[in-house]
């Protein structure tokens, strides 16, 4: 897997500060990559300092075996 893009927006509400983060990553494509995707906006991703508040795929694209998907998180600062 490879990150092809990356970048993060400062982000705030009332009670919380942290980012919004879109990732866009490159894979071959597999069965296995499927049930990863599938199963990552449940997943408990340990984040050192931070929290991750919601993470979804947004977007995936074929590009002949591999599969390019965009990511967007966000993150908030732990208290």
């Amino acid at each position: 897997m490879a990150v092809v893009e990356a970048d993060s927006t400062p982000w705030a509400s009332v009670t919380f500060t942290g980012a919004r983060h879109r990732l866009v990553l490159a894979a071959q494509e597999t069965p296995a990559l499927r049930a990863w995707l599938a199963a990552l906006p449940d997943l408990d991703l340990p984040l050192s300092g931070h929290l991750v508040a919601d993470l979804a795929v947004e977007a995936e694209e074929r590009r002949g075996a591999a599969l390019q998907v965009s990511l967007a998180v966000l993150t908030v600062e732990e208290c």
